[in-house]
C-alpha cells in the first residue's frame, strides 16, 4: 500500500487529508495524520483536462525556427503559415508531432484534452488512430476542410467526432457558420468557437450560435462578458499562447463578472501542452486567484463542459490522481488506475 497526503481537491473545495491506495484502487481516505509514511505531500487533484489544443501543428516548431508573432500571418485560415504547412505536410510528419505532445500530456497525468482538429475527416481519423496508443481521452472537435458550408461534409464530421470547433466569426460567412452550429446542435454534439481573440467581435452574433464554450475573449468588454455570463457559457483561456502574440486575457474582468474559466494550451507549435504552466502563468501575472480556483480550472470546470466524471476519492474507487508540488504547481506523482489503461 502507498500513501499521499496534503490538500485534496474535491467538487466542494479543498480539505486537508490523505489517501491510501493499493493495486490502483483507493483503500482509505482520512483527515487526520496518515497511519503510514506518505510517498509525497502536496495538492492532490483528479487527473486534469487540457481544454484547448491544436496538437496537429506540433511538427511546425521543428520546421520553422522563428514563427511570426502575428495571428493572421501564423494561424488565420486559410492562408496563415500554419494552414499552408499543414496542407503540404506529410501524414507521418503530422503523426510524429502529435505523438510527441501526447506523450508529454500522458507523462504529466492529463486525463483528457479537447483538440480543435484541422484537416476535415482525414484530420479526425489521424488523431483517432494515434490515440489508440495512449491512455488519454481525446475530445475531438472537427472542422471542414475549407471555409465553406457543405452539409454532407459537416454531417460526416459529426458522425466521427465529438462536435465542431471553428476559428472565428470573422473568418466565415455568418449564415454558413450558423448552419454548421445548427447541425451540431441538432445532432447533440459540441459546438465551440474562438471569439474576440485579437479584435472585438459581435457578441450577439457569437451567442446566437449557441456555443457550448468560447475560446480566448481577450478583446471582449464588460458588456460582452455579462451577456456570456447571462447565457452561462464558460470560457477557455490560453494565456501563454496569447502572450506569444502580445495579447493578454483580462482575467480580472472575467473574475469580476463571474465567468467560469478553464485552461488550455492552444497551438502545440507555440506552447507545450503543459496545462500546469498556464496556472503558473496566471499565478505570476494576476493577483486574487486562489489555488483552489486555479486547480478547478484544469479539473472540475472543464469536467462540466466535457461531461467528464472525476473520482470522488472514496474507498474502492480508481486511484486516478496527480499530486502537485505546492510551490511549483508541477506533478510530483501521477497515479493511473489499471481500469483506465488501454
Amino acid at each position: 500500500m502507498d500513501c499521499v497526503s496534503g490538500m485534496i481537491l474535491t467538487k466542494e473545495g479543498m480539505e486537508k487529508g490523505y489517501l491510501i491506495y493499493s493495486d490502483s484502487r483507493i483503500v482509505e481516505r482520512g483527515k487526520v495524520s496518515p497511519p503510514i509514511r506518505p510517498k509525497v505531500r502536496g495538492y492532490i487533484i483528479p487527473r486534469p483536462i487540457n481544454s484547448h489544443t491544436h496538437i496537429g501543428d506540433a511538427f511546425i516548431r521543428k520546421k520553422v525556427e522563428n514563427l511570426p508573432r502575428d495571428i493572421e500571418k501564423l494561424v488565420a485560415p486559410p492562408h496563415g503559415l500554419k494552414h499552408v504547412l499543414l496542407e503540404k505536410a506529410d501524414r507521418d510528419e503530422i503523426i510524429c508531432g502529435m505523438k510527441e505532445k501526447l506523450r508529454e500530456m500522458e507523462k504529466t497525468g492529463i486525463s483528457a484534452f479537447c483538440d480543435f482538429r484541422e484537416g476535415g475527416k482525414e484530420g479526425v481519423n489521424i488523431l483517432k488512430k494515434v490515440l489508440e496508443e495512449f491512455n488519454l481521452k481525446g475530445i475531438i472537435l472537427s472542422r471542414p476542410k475549407s471555409l465553406e458550408f457543405d452539409e454532407n461534409e459537416v454531417l460526416d464530421l459529426l458522425m466521427i467526432s465529438d462536435g465542431i470547433g471553428l476559428s472565428s466569426v470573422s473568418d466565415w460567412d455568418y449564415e454558413e457558420i450558423k448552419s454548421i452550429a445548427s447541425l451540431a446542435k441538432e445532432k447533440g454534439k459540441l459546438f465551440a468557437i474562438h471569439a474576440s481573440e485579437r479584435v472585438r467581435e459581435d457578441i450577439d452574433k457569437i451567442l446566437d450560435l449557441k456555443p457550448d464554450f468560447l475560446i480566448h475573449m481577450n478583446k471582449a468588454n464588460q458588456d460582452d462578458l455579462e451577456k456570456v455570463k447571462e447565457e452561462d457559457i464558460p470560457i477557455v483561456v490560453c494565456p501563454r499562447s496569447n502572450e506569444f502574440f502580445g495579447l493578454k486575457p483580462n482575467l480580472e474582468l472575467f473574475r469580476k463578472v463571474g465567468i467560469e474559466l478553464s485552461l488550455g494550451t492552444d497551438n502545440a507549435m507555440i506552447s507545450s501542452p503543459d496545462v500546469y504552466e498556464e496556472m503558473v502563468w496566471i499565478k505570476r501575472n494576476f493577483e486574487g486567484f486562489s489555488i483552489e480556483e486555479l486547480l478547478k480550472m484544469i479539473t472540475y470546470n472543464p469536467g462540466k463542459i466535457f461531461d467528464v466524471k472525476f473520482p470522488e476519492f472514496v474507498e474502492n474507487e480508481p486511484a486516478d490522481f496527480v499530486v502537485l508540488d505546492t510551490k511549483s504547481l508541477k506533478p510530483i506523482l501521477v497515479s493511473v488506475s489499471e481500469a483506465d489503461t488501454p
